[in-house]
């Protein structure tokens, strides 16, 4: 199998004018890249000052590709809205033509405190509620079904969300989580991909690997199902494809972060193995 590639970077100053990300993404698909996934946040600690809008910029990013797989990695679906998100996903996936990948998870206030700072929920298990609660919500609203959901966190009475995305099965979606915890492992088994974060190692995406692929085997899950990993560009991946992984997501710091280096990076290709 294929690893596939993407280009991952947040949104942040120089990489908040979103006609740079757009143009970003048109060379990004010309020089052989699969994917381009962006940072979704409100704001993020100093020195950071600007930051964009994901979903604005992938709409724009989705107009100048044909073939480049894009979206947000990660929306922490606890500060959005899921009768809003149904509709911009659906959305997004019919202009981008069925490429829109959505990436979910908790979120963090560590980084920039924009949960804090704006009242949003800050305690890990009800957010944990409110994901598995949206997914609920989405899965149901992309078959175009009317939608009858009465939950702990949400309400939709009645409503019908179409048009729907443009693939029959809905936008697929990649669980974000620290592998070795069993709860985001679980929520990602019944979803479409699993990003494990922070790993150090090929040896822990085996495992994780393996732990999910059993969880979803016990659930009688079947279809394809993606490992992502996220790597310092210049690394070996090739032991990162033999541990499972099915794509591989460039790693940069925050901060600083200049158009010019990622443009470095996507110049000098993905260099994807198979």
């Amino acid at each position: 199998m294929t690893l596939r590639s993407a280009l991952w970077f947040p949104l942040f100053d120089e990489l908040a004018d979103p006609a740079v990300v757009v143009r970003l993404a048109a060379e990004a698909e010309e020089a052989g890249w699969d994917g381009l996934f962006v940072w979704d946040h409100v704001r993020w600690r100093e020195p950071v000052r600007a930051a964009a809008d994901p979903w604005i910029v992938l709409a724009a990013a989705a107009t100048v590709t044909e073939r480049l797989v894009i979206g947000p990695m990660v929306t922490p679906l606890a500060r959005r809205r899921p009768v809003k998100l149904a509709r911009e996903t659906a959305t997004l996936d019919r202009l981008s033509g069925g490429r829109l990948v959505l990436g979910a998870g908790l979120g963090s206030d560590r980084f920039g405190e924009e949960f804090s700072r704006t009242g949003e929920e800050l305690d890990d298990r009800v957010r944990a509620g409110m994901l598995d609660e949206s997914l609920a919500v989405l899965r149901a609203a992309w078959t175009g079904e009317t939608v009858h959901h009465r939950g702990e966190h949400y309400v939709v009475d009645g409503i019908s969300f179409l048009p729907t995305p443009a693939r029959p099965g809905g936008v697929p979606v990649w669980i974000a989580g620290y592998p070795g915890k069993v709860a985001p492992m679980r929520r990602a088994a019944r979803h479409d991909g699993f990003f494990p974060v922070n790993l150090e190692h090929p040896d822990q995406l085996a495992e994780a690997a393996d732990a999910v692929r059993q969880l979803r085997a016990e659930a009688g899950a079947t279809g394809l199902y993606d490992l992502v990993v996220s790597l310092v560009p210049g690394t070996d991946t090739a032991p990162w494809a033999a541990a499972g992984a099915t794509w591989w997501l460039t790693d940069f710091e925050p901060h600083p972060l200049t158009v010019e280096a990622v443009r470095g990076v996507l110049r000098d290709g993905p260099g994807a193995v198979t």
